[in-house]
């Protein structure tokens, strides 16, 4: 359907060509016939040439410039040949010097050039009359005709050429824009995967971890029982509302593609109440907070996940190990987020996943932020995870 209008126009192009070329054939050959009607021209083979093969190498003109684009050089010089003695050829031999113009084709027009000028002077003997002009006239009104003709086909061939240019430059934009959109939307999926993962990954392994509590420990009494049970539930209802705030802020059709999240999304002071969240699930987190001033909420909300990330880590990796957050650092010196947990004194549940990709989006979202992060274990055994991001937005 697309290339429908570009065959309409194609075949509109080439009626109008036909039609003038028609034109300046007809013109011409009605001309010389009133001549021979008026008796300027009384030589009976050339009024029977005239009659038969003059229109005979018109129809044969009309018909070669039909195969124009195909043979361009066979059909321009052909069909000037044929004007120079044949008048019905006049308009193909005009229409081939300006299609060779509007294409460029400057080495074979000082071929046909001199060829239609030529044609022109012989064909003026041909057919001679009372008012024949002379040699030097009739070579200087061709040039003229052919300078004319020359000039309009080079118009049109910039006209096409612009039209071609702004064609591509419309179709390389559309290209630049679908690969545009396609990297928008791969950026966008690694964004809610990295935002899924930063906000279910906490709450989930707390489920797995009472989970698991209440799968091994036979000797817990109902009470206890209740409260892990208590816990599954309230951790998982939370999950929930976490995963919903996450696609309600990721979905928004209004918000701009390099907008930052809206809320609710984690501040500085949240980082207290992950660690009370941590504490009454069993784990011994304690948080040293020197901080001078807030930072702002997108620095914030990064050094957030890298605690929710180290935390969730230590409670994998680290069961039963006393872990210690700390938050150092002001507006010059930027801020500092540490995490370390000292060697494991329990073994690691044997159901949790071990996917590596909590780190990997921690070093991606420190990295967007203009930060770094390093992590590994330290000489007494135990892990160490440390930030550092940039005060400053």
């Amino acid at each position: 359907m697309s290339d429908s209008p570009v065959r309409a126009h194609g075949r509109l192009g080439s009626l109008w060509r036909y039609a003038l070329a028609g034109t300046i054939s007809l013109v011409a050959w009605a001309a010389t016939a009133i001549g021979f009607a008026e008796g300027e021209i009384n030589d009976q083979p050339i009024v029977g040439w005239f009659l038969v093969g003059d229109t005979l190498l018109g129809v044969a003109s009309f018909v070669l410039v039909h195969l124009r684009h195909r043979r361009p050089a066979l059909v321009a010089v052909l069909t000037g040949a044929f004007s120079s003695v044949s008048v019905s050829s006049a308009g193909p031999a005009i229409w081939m010097v300006g299609s060779l113009t509007s294409r460029h084709r400057w080495q074979l027009l000082w071929l046909v050039v001199p060829l239609n000028v030529a044609a022109g002077v012989v064909q003026e003997r041909l057919y001679p009359g009372e008012d024949d002009l002379p040699v030097w006239a009739a070579i200087l009104l061709g040039v003229l005709v052919i300078a004319v003709v020359v000039a309009v086909g080079y118009a049109m061939g910039s006209q096409r050429d612009l039209m071609t240019s702004l064609r591509e430059r419309a179709d390389t934009a559309e290209r630049e824009q679908q690969a545009r959109v396609a990297r928008a939307q791969t950026a966008e999926r690694t964004r809610i995967a990295r935002e899924m993962h930063d906000v279910l990954a906490h709450r989930i392994s707390l489920v797995a971890m009472h989970a698991g509590a209440l799968g091994y420990r036979t000797d817990l009494t109902a009470e206890e029982q209740g409260t892990a049970a208590r816990t599954i539930e309230e951790n998982a209802h939370q999950a929930l509302r976490d995963l919903r705030d996450v696609l309600g802020v990721l979905r928004d059709p209004t918000a701009p593609a390099d907008a930052p999240p809206e809320l609710p999304q984690p501040v500085i002071g949240d980082i207290t109440r992950l660690v009370d969240e941590e504490r009454a699930g069993g784990m011994r987190v304690t948080l040293e907070n020197t901080l001078v001033g807030e930072p702002p909420d997108v620095r914030a909300r990064t050094a957030y996940r890298v605690v929710q990330e180290a935390l969730t880590n230590a409670r994998k990796h680290a069961v039963g190990t006393a872990v210690t957050v700390t938050l150092a650092g002001n507006v010059d010196e930027g801020l500092t987020v540490r995490v370390r947990n000292a060697a494991p004194t329990g073994a690691r549940g044997s159901g949790w996943p071990d996917s590596g990709l909590g780190l990997v989006g921690l070093h991606e979202r420190v990295a967007l932020a203009g930060g770094r992060i390093e992590h590994g274990p330290d000489t007494t055994g135990g892990w160490s995870l440390t930030a550092w991001i940039p005060w400053r937005v």
